[in-house]
């Protein structure tokens, strides 16, 4: 990755290699999570949490979590703080590609898997206008295009007609490497901030996410969270190391993949998050060349993926999610729920609503991340075609989200009923086997924050969701 003219963030480490503790935060759309993690044993020491006190100052809540820290651990007041951030709506990202199907497809899945709500995805050749791109809000534009030797036109003009309609937020330029100096030239007489990136798509069928991911988290570092003004004070963009689903994704290639031999991963994993507005599924599942049937996709799916269905969620997007899953006689219900967000049920028979919408909202999204199997005729006989991820073999499933955290007892197989067993009908390609979790504690965002500077205790933390083997 090559730098444009972006001042450099002076993040730094705060962790010791002796540190004792570590204070590891998520400032979250509606709350701040707060975790004090015994360093030495991998643990949570203390926890807390408190509503996001996005209308003041965050950091406000921040204090009020840290408080309750102290007062469990003693420790918690002078450990270093890392944090992770959702809050202030979180990274909005629109895509600015060629084709439809290939180069602004690869921009959405690239910003899916950087923590980024993509909020709109515009094609060259589609003809789709740019001076649309400033209608949706985005914090970041990821501009992709062209195959690395292959034509510079489509990269550069689209360079030329955002500076054109006035566009001078950041750019991650992921496109067509040839052309790349000529973009960073164009973006640099507008006074446009951009990193440059490698390729998304250096040839056709493959898919290169992890330079634009990095790309995208340095914009997010140093233009969002400074932008969006949610405190006053410097200690909070200090703390700052990521968007919360870019962190999160981060502790479950952890829990998947280990450190190595002596600290081995759990194999395939997927971890599905209900939220309030959104249902976010993010999974780390290698691919099995001899079982991957017949492909039709363009671009290639990736080991390392998530994404994230805005009509699908426990909230804001109740109303959405029963519309979705045709359960008209929870229509009520749900509208009272959209109108009230911060509703908690009152009783069994609302507990059991919350659960159906639950069960909905991960079943659906589940299923537009996995795709699905067919049996086609083509000049080799019949064979089985496949499109999205196939999570067939996934080892571990681990919910998370507050209708998981705060549930009845056995909630987890309620609202996974329908999303797992041999027997789906459809042909989707869901988990047929896995062991099931609950991250009631949020150490998967902890062990994201604390994965550069100490594996060992992410590690140890992450691999607390392992439920023991079965039999």
């Amino acid at each position: 990755m090559a730098d444009g003219p972006v001042a450099a963030r002076p993040v730094g480490d705060p962790l010791s290699a002796d540190a004792e503790a570590a204070v590891c935060v998520d400032f979250g759309s509606t709350f701040t999570k707060a975790s004090l993690v015994d360093l030495a044993g991998g643990r949570i020491a203390a926890a807390a949490s408190h509503p996001t006190t996005i209308d003041t100052d965050v950091l406000d809540g921040f204090d009020a979590c840290l408080s309750t820290l102290v007062a469990q651990d003693p420790r918690a007041a002078t450990a270093p703080v890392l944090a992770c951030s959702s809050a202030g709506g979180g990274l909005r990202i629109a895509v600015v590609g060629n084709e439809e199907l290939v180069t602004a497809e690869a921009g959405k899945r690239v910003a899916l898997s950087s923590g980024g709500k993509v909020v709109g995805v515009f094609s060259a050749s589609r003809g789709d206008d740019l001076r649309e791109v400033a209608g949706v809000t985005p914090d970041v534009v990821l501009l992709t295009g062209g195959t690395d030797g292959g034509n510079a036109d489509a990269l550069l003009g689209c360079a030329r007609e955002l500076v054109s309609c006035g566009w001078r937020g950041p750019v991650v330029v992921a496109g067509n490497a040839e052309a790349q100096p000529e973009v960073a030239a164009i973006l640099t007489a507008a006074g446009t901030p951009y990193v440059l990136a490698d390729n998304v798509v250096p040839r056709i069928g493959v898919l290169t996410p992890d330079s634009a991911r990095a790309a995208i988290r340095e914009m997010f570092l140093v233009h969002v969270i400074g932008g969006k003004h949610l405190s006053a004070r410097a200690d909070f963009t200090a703390m700052v190391r990521g968007a919360t689903p870019d962190v999160v994704l981060t502790g479950v290639e952890l829990l998947a993949r280990g450190l190595g031999a002596q600290h081995p991963g759990v194999g395939d994993v997927v971890v599905v998050d209900v939220g309030g507005a959104t249902t976010d599924v993010h999974s780390v599942v290698e691919v099995d060349p001899e079982d991957s049937g017949l492909g039709r996709e363009v671009v290639a799916t990736t080991p390392v993926t998530r994404t994230v269905e805005g009509d699908l969620g426990m909230r804001w997007s109740a109303v959405t999610t029963v519309e979705q899953a045709g359960l008209e006689e929870y229509a009520d219900a749900a509208a009272r729920r959209h109108d009230d967000p911060g509703y908690l049920p009152d009783g069994d028979h609302e507990a059991d609503i919350d659960e159906a919408i639950a069960r909905a909202a991960i079943g659906l999204a589940l299923r537009r991340h996995a795709g699905r199997s067919r049996v086609v005729l083509s000049p080799e006989g019949r064979v089985v075609e496949r499109t999205g991820k196939d999570l067939r073999e996934v080892d571990l499933l681990v919910g998370s989200g507050g209708v998981l955290r705060a549930g009845r007892p056995g909630v987890a197989a309620r609202v996974f009923a329908g999303s797992t067993g041999a027997d789906i009908e459809g042909g989707w390609q869901l988990p047929r086997d896995p062991r099931v979790a609950v991250d009631a504690d949020y150490v998967l965002a902890a062990a994201g924050l604390l994965a550069a500077s100490h594996p060992w205790a992410a590690h140890r933390l992450a691999s607390t969701l392992h439920p023991p083997s079965r039999g």
